[in-house]
């Protein structure tokens, strides 16, 4: 930055304070009397449009005094500033008028003397020699100091980056001017059939002419295929510019990718070539070319799955573009760990100019793209593999597919792992698996019975293999002599599925080991079937020990590490990855599980593992309706919640038994997963849903217009009050409501509920402002009842502003108002306050603690002192004497009004002279805290304003407030709601753009910009015919304050 740039900030003059930024590079300039440097008085810091909607007084610009003292916008910010000519209608200011405006950059300061020079000026006032050497040259900080070296780096820094963000614009502009260039000329030079020849398809276009022209599978594509006109749609993998008459695309089709071509030729124009260079990673895309042999030295294509052959493009369409950014593409989700292994080991590798392995959390968290990937695109068909296999095998053993309800009356197999859901008022749990619906078909005798169907598992398990929900491979059957039966049948079904997977799905298998490498899976003719207690003796036998250094017990299960260490026991002994644990303990093992007859300790029960890891759980079922109550007792199972389950057994059920086998865990562990996410679609586990938003409570749950006090009985009878205007706006109000505690606002009470709705009678129209006080779902009773009122009784035209869009809604689909929006409340989150980090506004703050302005802070509950109140009061005087001009307002300046629902923020000098005063209102749960004033008085040390402002919403941030708003602002446009079209929005638009230009609404506050403010729009309705010149000279005078 040049020295007469920088010089340009600062002013001459009695004040040393820097200057606004915006101020021109020529110099400083010195103003005739009685103006500024901005063309304006010397003026308080001025609040945004309804700078905090009702919540104080506005004043409108003006030259002339007004007779007396006026009442200034009990919430306008001194923080929210504009220049004098931003203070018209509703527009108000909070500052004091006696000193210059170092909030807000733009507003000059009082300067006397003229000085034709800007560096003179500055040289004069830095006392800088007019033949000094190169120190004129040196950059200075805004404080007019040398910028030390720390300063001159970040400079620097902050100029690279600018200079870089310049060069991206500009660099984007000139695409889009290249882009549009390029369109226009195109369209000139073109012909019809080579404009055909690419362009995006309509997306209603799919219900036209039936072409029935044959769609290929690239897959299917071979050499001797070759000059073959082929039609296909794929995703473009990827794409690169090779020169500008040559362009290399690889497109896929789920596992297939295919190099195409697209090369300037007779009809393929140069523009179909720039068009195309331009377009997206993963856009669907509809391809018409030849199939051609590559030519290049390898002899193939290295970077495709099809080698030999790839597509000469002759025209290409999109039918399905991206049009928002992706986290990552799938040709960057190919990437495998070896791959960047082998690119970090290479001696030319240079750092960070590696290819990078997009990480599970990222690819799980964009999980419609992940499934895109050639991996997972084999992990679901081989999983679909399993399924089909499944039922092939059952099905040629006799068995039935059969569908079971997944809501059921009590727990499967115990309270502690199921999910509770209300079912009509009465309780109900989601199926852990489908075992007694399946017990329950035995005993109906439908002999051999499979279901493929969702399981639920309330397990707060955060592991790499339990899922909250799975799909699960459940058979039951029947039990001729021994529960082996069931063990026969499922082993065959496992070796069935192993073989076909490996059979049918070879080229799944080879493309998932890339990103998952593993060994195929190894098992043998004979199972081995091991009993529970000798593989426990195997483990310790092979020095295996718990946590704790001791044995495993025999008669305790296994934990997931034992297990793991079991496969690797048997792997080694036996040499197979697949086998059997037979005889579990009773201990590990549901209530229905049928005791061994020759030990009760034990089970005829059974677990089946692949790669040390249970896959199948099954076994013999308990059959006799006796025993199974006798084994509920002892286990605690109220067999009132079974009592159909039960009731099977006690009409007869044949012996049977059966297993159940988690999808997901079978096709982790085949192909090595390594988590069991991967083999899930959409996985559900205890993180993967977002968490609900908290059901806020009531502030006064006694005032509850749900509840009302006198509920179940007549409240004039009973004589109970009507539940306070002030509780119900802490129950249910927003900014806009806190005016009613204003003595011109008259409430209207629902006689039944005690909501309430505040309005200000105004040249016979009922000026009402804000949203009803009530629960959002009796807006419309409230409504009604409210607007009989006022027409019947009190004669009174009605108009609403301000309100909400459920209020909105109401009003335009219950009642045909018209509806529109130029106003927003202005909202923050305080726990994201970026003003935290911001330079200017964290400069401003330092310099009011070096100057020793100490906050002190009353929250609620915690009253101000009557000293403390007499000395606000006596600043707020001083304060309201500066006041000039007309005032437009909600309400009036009133502290201490509704004590019990502020919090005091107070800063003061080292010789305890108050500097400046923020209140917050509290408001409805939903809607926050308010900013209901915040004064900067008269002589405050600069930056003391900003410094209570943060520290107040750091105050109600700690105390778990999500939401602050500052007030109503106007919008920059507009924006019509219902029922209002045609002539009347153009009308109404070029209207409010006069007015909003000529008063200069529209122009957004510095300091809520840098508190990340967002916009909440608010309405104003009314009915039908409703707002002529006469109600719009009522809602001028509403807020217009001449005393």
């Amino acid at each position: 930055m040049s020295l007469k740039k920088v010089l340009g900030k600062l002013k001459t003059g009695t004040h040393s304070n820097p200057g606004s930024d915006d101020e021109s590079s020529s110099g400083v300039k010195s103003p005739r009397a009685g103006s500024t440097a901005n063309g304006g008085t010397a003026s308080p810091k001025i609040s945004g449009v309804f700078g905090h909607r009702a919540s104080g007084e506005f004043k409108r610009a003006s030259d002339t005094p007004a007779s007396g003292p006026l009442s200034p916008a009990d919430s306008g910010t001194s923080i929210d500033k504009s220049s004098k000519n931003e203070s018209g209608i509703f527009h108000r200011r909070t500052d004091s008028p006696s000193r210059s405006n170092t909030f807000k950059a733009g507003l000059g300061h009082h300067r006397s003397g003229s000085t034709s020079s800007p560096i003179r000026a500055v040289k004069e006032k830095l006392h800088i020699g007019g033949d000094s050497s190169s120190d004129g040259d040196t950059p200075i900080n805004r404080d007019g100091e040398p910028m030390s070296k720390n300063q001159l780096r970040k400079h620097e820094k902050q100029a690279q980056q600018e200079e870089r963000r310049q060069e991206v614009l500009q660099k984007e502009k000139e695409i889009e001017k290249r882009k549009k260039d390029m369109e226009a000329q195109a369209d000139a030079e073109l012909t019809p059939e080579q404009k055909a020849r690419y362009g995006n398809v309509p997306p209603n276009s799919y219900a036209a002419e039936w072409k029935r022209e044959p769609r290929m599978n690239i897959v299917d594509f071979t050499a001797n295929d070759v000059g073959k006109e082929v039609v296909f749609r794929a995703r473009i993998h990827h794409l690169r510019k090779m020169s500008s008459k040559f362009v290399f695309f690889v497109l896929r089709q789920q596992l297939a990718t295919i190099q195409a071509i697209l090369v300037e030729h007779a009809d393929i124009s140069k523009y179909m070539l720039y068009w195309a260079e331009h377009l997206e990673a993963e856009s669907v895309v509809l391809v018409k070319g030849v199939l051609q042999a590559p030519n290049n030295k390898q002899g193939g294509v290295t970077g495709t799955s099809i080698h030999d052959i790839e597509v000469s493009i002759h025209s290409l369409h999109v039918e399905a573009p991206v049009t928002e950014h992706l986290p990552f593409n799938v040709h960057e989700a190919e990437v495998t760990q070896a791959e960047v292994d082998d690119e970090l080991s290479r001696p030319d590798n240079k750092e960070g100019h590696h290819r990078v392995r997009i990480a599970d959390r990222t690819r799980l968290s964009n999980r419609v793209i992940d499934l895109r990937t050639t991996a997972s695109q084999g992990i679901f068909r081989i999983q679909s593999g399993i399924c089909n296999l499944f039922r092939s095998q059952l099905d040629s053993e006799g068995f039935i597919e059969i569908h079971t309800p997944k809501l059921q009356g009590g727990a499967t197999e115990s309270g502690a792992s199921v999910f509770k859901v209300e079912y009509f008022g009465r309780g109900a749990f989601l199926a852990q698996s489908p075992q007694l619906a399946k017990q329950m078909c035995i005993s109906a005798d439908f002999g051999r019975v499979y279901e493929i169907g969702a399981v639920f598992r309330a397990e707060n398990s955060n592991t790499y293999r339990h899922l909250t929900e799975y799909t699960g491979l459940d058979l039951e059957m029947s039990i001729d002599e021994h529960y082996h039966e069931v063990l026969r049948v499922l082993d065959r079904t496992f070796k069935n599925i192993f073989k076909g997977i490996y059979e049918r799905y070879r080229p799944e298998i080879e493309v998932v080991k890339k990103h998952f490498p593993h060994e195929d899976l190894v098992w043998l003719d004979e199972t081995p079937i091991i009993p529970f207690a000798e593989g426990i003796r195997m483990l310790n036998d092979s020095g295996w020990r718990d946590d704790d250094g001791n044995p495993l017990d025999e008669n305790e299960d296994m934990g997931t590490r034992d297990e793991v260490q079991l496969g690797r026991v048997i792997k080694q002994k036996l040499g197979t990855d697949y086998y059997i644990l037979d005889k579990f303990p009773t201990n590990a093992r549901p209530f229905y599980a049928m005791p061994d007859p020759n030990d009760p300790n034990l089970t005829n029960s059974f677990d089946i593992f692949l790669r040390g890891q249970e896959i199948l759980s099954g076994g013999q079922r308990i059959h006799d309706a006796d025993m199974l109550l006798d084994k509920m007792n002892k286990l605690k199972v109220d067999p009132q919640t079974m009592e159909e389950y039960i009731q099977g057994f006690q009409w007869g059920a044949p012996p049977h038994g059966g297993g159940g086998i988690g999808l997901e865990r079978i096709l982790m562990l085949l192909l090595n997963l390594g988590n069991i996410r991967h083999a899930s679609l959409f996985p559900r586990d205890p993180k993967s849903l977002p968490e609900k938003p908290v059901i806020k409570q009531l502030r006064h749950p006694e005032a509850s217009t749900m509840h009302p006090p006198w509920e179940g009985q007549d409240r004039a009878a009973a004589g109970i009050d009507f539940q306070s205007i002030p509780k119900l706006i802490a129950n249910y109000g927003d900014a806009t409501n806190t005016s009613w505690l204003e003595p011109r606002t008259e409430i209207w009470r629902d006689p039944y509920t005690g909501a309430a709705v505040g309005f200000v009678p105004q040249d016979g129209f009922a000026i009402t402002v804000g949203d009803p006080l009530c629960h959002p779902t009796q807006y419309l009773k409230t409504m009604t009842g409210y607007l009989k009122y006022i027409k019947k009784e009190r004669n009174l035209k009605p108009l609403w502003l301000l309100v909400g869009r459920e209020a909105e809604e109401v009003l335009a689909t219950k009642f045909n108002w018209r509806t529109f929006s130029v106003v927003s409340e202005q909202r923050v989150d305080p726990a994201r306050n970026p003003a935290l980090h911001d330079s200017d506004v964290q400069r401003k703050v330092r310099h009011a603690e070096k100057e020793g302005v100490k906050i002190t802070d009353y929250v609620i509950g915690n009253p101000v002192p009557g000293d403390m109140k007499k000395k606000v009061d006596a600043r707020v005087e001083d304060w309201l004497k500066n006041r000039k001009g007309r005032q437009v307002h909600l309400t009036n300046i009133h502290p201490w009004q509704d004590e019990e629902h502020r919090q005091y923020h107070i800063a003061q000098t080292p010789d305890s002279t108050i500097a400046a005063l923020v209140v917050m209102a509290q408001l409805s749960p939903d809607h926050g805290w308010q900013v209901k004033y915040s004064l900067d008085f008269p002589g405050a040390p600069s930056g003391s304003i900003e410094h209570v402002v943060l520290h107040a919403m750091k105050v109600v941030a700690q105390g778990g407030a999500t939401n602050i708003t500052f007030g109503g602002g106007a919008s920059s446009k507009f924006t019509p709601g219902h029922n209002v079209k045609g002539t009347r929005v153009k009308v109404l638009s070029r209207a409010y753009q006069a007015i909003a230009t000529e008063l200069k609404l529209t122009n957004k506050t510095e300091f809520r910009e840098k508190l990340g403010a967002t916009d909440d729009p608010s309405y104003i309705c009314y009915p039908p015919h409703g707002l002529g010149p006469l109600a719009i000279k009522a809602i001028l005078n509403f807020f217009e304050d001449d005393d």
